[in-house]
Parts: C-alpha cells; structure tokens; sequence
C-alpha cells in the first residue's frame, strides 16, 4: 500500500513538472488596438448622476509582453494609450453657468495581470490584475476646454480580460480579446459627493509573436 502510494505520489510531481514547463521560460509579444466604450460612476448609483450614466466610444493601441512559468500561467503586462471618458456631462466654472458637453479623458495605461491559459490547446486565456494609467490629456470638446487639471493625474483599478489565439504560423497567432477596466479612485480633484471611478470595456484585436 505504501509502495503504491508513494510510486503514485512519483508519478504525479513528475508528470506536473513536465507538465508545467513546457512552455516555462517563453516570451510572447503582442501588438494590438481595440474599440473601447467607457463611461464613469460613482458608488451609489451612476444614473443618479446627471450625465454620468453616458458613454464615451474611443480606442486603445498598445503592446504586450507575456512571461510564461507554464504552459497554464504566465504574468502579462501591457502599456496602453486609452481613450476614457463619458458623455452628456456637464462643464461650468466657479460661479458660471454649467453647459452640456462630452468628457474625454486620454490615459497611459499599465495593466499587470495574471494570464491563466485553458482550453486543449491553451489557446484560450482569462487574465486579471491591477492597472495604473497616467492622465494624458482630458477636454471638454463641446465647449473647447482642456480640463486637465480639474482631474487626478493617476488613476488606479482592476483589469479583466478573456480572449483567444488562433495560430497564423509557427511563432505567429491571431489574437482577439475582450478587456475591462474599473477604476478604484476618484478621478476628480475636488469632489464633495460621492467618488467618481473610470469604467471601460474594449474590444480588441492584434497579434502575437512567440519568442524562444
């Protein structure tokens, strides 16, 4: 019994080691761009916010650089220019009249995630982790106002995503990608009210470079 026991103990660390480092030690680098739909909200209730509950569509571009430890997990990081923002807001200065307009709001984004790969090929991935994005610029195009410093220039929250690789050739795949992003701080300088918290979901496509 105890023989048995301990060949079956053998058998399985040494399978899960072969296991995890088949693709232990790979680089995969990717390039990719994405329709994003972004809009604001803060903890109580977006739409109890007079233009808060609209949407701002943009885009990403960006690359990404994927550390395999196996052939399920590797550490994924990305750096992003991201279009956020919402619509329908409203813009007034100090003792001013408030006017409608759009908020647009361009960040430097830097996700760090966990890639957990599944599927019989692995082809298929789920990611998540926290990101930072650095404010780049933010205006109010309806009424021609750089906003910029009403706004924190950082931003800080959780990123998810899920996606597939389709392979085009030996060292090079296809990739299509849903992404989320939602803001954990507030993006307002001075607020009195409750937070307000960037919130985007992209679409995206792109592709992927094995490197050995």
């Amino acid at each position: 019994m105890n023989k048995t026991l301990t060949t079956i103990i053998i058998v399985l660390c040494t399978s899960t080691m072969t296991f995890a480092q088949q693709k232990k030690g790979d680089v995969e680098l990717s390039f990719n761009t994405g329709w994003n739909v972004a809009t604001v909200s803060n903890y109580v209730n977006s739409s109890s916010v007079p233009g808060f509950q609209s949407y701002r569509t943009g885009w990403n571009v960006g690359a990404a650089a994927d550390f395999y430890f196996s052939n399920r997990w590797s550490l994924k990081t990305k750096l992003l220019f991201d279009q956020k923002g919402w619509g329908d807001g409203f813009f007034s200065e100090r003792n001013s009249d408030a006017y409608p307009t759009s908020f647009n709001l361009n960040y430097i984004t830097l996700p760090v995630m966990a890639n957990w790969h599944f599927g019989r090929k692995r082809n298929w991935y789920l990611n998540f982790g926290p990101y930072a994005g650095y404010l780049a610029g933010a205006e109010a195009p309806d009424v021609n106002v750089k906003v910029k410093d009403y706004f924190h220039n950082l931003d800080l929250g959780l990123a998810l995503g899920i996606g597939t690789k389709i392979k085009l050739a030996d060292n090079l795949k296809l990739l299509l990608e849903y992404d989320n992003q939602g803001g954990i701080t507030d993006i307002f300088k001075m607020n009195e009210y409750s937070a307000v918290r960037n919130s985007r979901g992209s679409i995206n496509v792109g592709l992927t470079f094995i490197l050995k």
